[in-house]
């Protein structure tokens, strides 16, 4: 019984529905692995309430009430998230003692499912680095190489599930939040469809907002495929409060591995990636064309820079929502002061920083385009597989990225995964292979709007000829 807590969710799962374990029991058997760890991954506990829910979740399945498909199961949810009753910071020394009354939406549809909330999982304040460490909890450390990141913003999330303290979290992903850390730390981690699951609840926006950035997405991390389907119906099934009167029902996987159609974007100049994340994606093409499926390279459907220029922009626009009016002031005088031919890092800031509103309806159309470029892509392909990241975990802290010893901006480590940041595309990092030294390499799995089940089905499939990664 206390091997459970190292199986895959859908296993604890079936422990749970044999009567094999209770999930008091279960619940204690990770609470005591997060007792045990020294990783700061788990930053917020109320054990109280999770064994009284786990106690109200035994007795619906003894009397067969079960009410989901998470029903029982002890689960993490990223401190981005508010939590009714249980501290959430969002990693910020002023939310310190931040109790919310009421859940975030994607909480109250994990817990309608029955899921079991036992704590929330550390995050960069207000989720804005790509390293995790805060003044309120300090860093969180990586499984696999304490003197590794486990990125951000949802590296308490990526731990905690990497290191078996709980069988899945919820994090979240605007540019790159969630995929970065699953990378980093060897998990699956799916950023699903945008608007599939909803934010309100995430901060940032501030607490009590109702919008959030029209970029950020809430998602699932797990370590196997068929637990992010788990996780996945859960979070699009809409809690009774929210008053939904329609249902989700995404399309099925459908045809098999073979009857796909692959291509693979394994390089750019614009973002390259160095020999150990060239090989893994290598590794990954043999596994696919053992399994019988067609491999195609393509050079992408769009381009890698101006892509980026346009996530840029509107990432820049949409987090300027909550800047106190003399911030905002500031910002618009010093882009006034800038000479036209100002093209620094500063100088980009501050114009979308304070671009117009007509400035972004042009930018949006941008997208709208850049949108089509993509459907366009998926009328001829079916999968298209990238580089998570230029490359395993960097140094804890670092500001640097360096790729084969060149270095690099240290924000092109969320390059790849933003590619579909700003589009809404399903996107799925899969670990496929380490490092000499042990660290995890995963890749990036991308489909067509709504084919988040595609994307998990290819992934479960590939998961024995590339092994179970751990």
């Amino acid at each position: 019984m206390t091997d459970l807590t190292r199986q895959p969710a859908h296993v604890q799962l079936r422990a749970l529905d044999r009567r094999e374990i209770s999930s008091r029991e279960l619940l204690d058997l990770h609470l005591d692995r997060i007792d045990a760890t020294t990783l700061n991954a788990v930053v917020t506990r109320d054990d109280d309430a999770a064994r009284q829910a786990a106690h109200t979740a035994d007795e619906r399945r003894a009397l067969g009430e079960a009410v989901g498909v998470l029903d029982g199961l002890p689960v993490t949810i990223k401190d981005s998230f508010e939590t009714a009753g249980l501290r959430t910071t969002s990693g910020a020394e002023e939310l310190a003692d931040h109790l919310p009354d009421q859940d975030a939406h994607a909480v109250a549809r994990l817990r309608h499912q029955g899921a079991v909330i036992m704590g929330k999982t550390n995050t960069p304040a207000y989720c804005q680095d790509l390293h995790t460490d805060n003044a309120l909890f300090g860093p969180t450390l990586n499984p696999h190489d304490p003197a590794r990141t486990v990125g951000g913003s949802s590296g308490g999330p990526a731990a905690a599930v990497a290191a078996h303290l709980t069988p899945a979290d919820l994090g979240s992903d605007l540019a790159g939040s969630l995929r970065l850390p699953a990378h980093y730390c060897g998990v699956y981690g799916l950023r699903p469809t945008h608007g599939l699951v909803p934010a309100r609840g995430h901060i940032p926006r501030p607490p009590g907002w109702l919008t959030s950035s029209d970029m950020v997405t809430p998602g699932p991390l797990a370590r196997r495929p068929r637990d992010l389907d788990l996780l996945l119906t859960a979070l699009i099934t809409p809690a009774p409060a929210e008053g939904t009167p329609w249902r989700v029902d995404l399309p099925p996987a459908g045809r098999g591995i073979e009857q796909l159609r692959f291509a693979i974007w394994a390089e750019d100049a614009d973002c390259p990636v160095d020999h150990d994340t060239a090989q893994a994606l290598a590794t990954l093409e043999k596994a696919l064309t053992t399994a019988g499926a067609p491999v195609r390279h393509t050079p992408g459907p769009v381009r890698f820079a101006y892509s980026t220029r346009l996530f840029e922009q509107l990432l820049y626009a949409t987090t300027t929502a909550t800047t106190d009016d003399s911030a905002a002031a500031a910002e618009a005088a010093a882009a006034r002061q800038l000479q036209d031919d100002d093209s620094s890092p500063r100088a980009t800031f501050l114009r979308h920083r304070t671009q117009s509103h007509r400035t972004w309806l042009r930018a949006n159309e941008e997208r709208a385009r850049l949108r089509s470029d993509w459907q366009q892509f998926f009328t001829e392909h079916d999968i298209l597989i990238t580089p998570a990241a230029p490359t395993p975990a960097i140094p804890a802290g670092s500001r640097t990225l360096v790729v084969d010893g060149q270095e690099r901006s240290f924000y092109d480590q969320t390059g790849w995964a933003n590619l579909t940041s700003h589009i809404g595309l399903p996107s799925l990092v899969v670990p496929v292979a380490t490092t000499t030294h042990g660290l995890p390499i995963g890749v990036q799995i991308i489909g067509r709007p709504y084919a988040d089940r595609t994307l998990l089905a290819v992934a479960e499939r590939l998961t024995t000829p590339l092994g179970a990664f751990e």
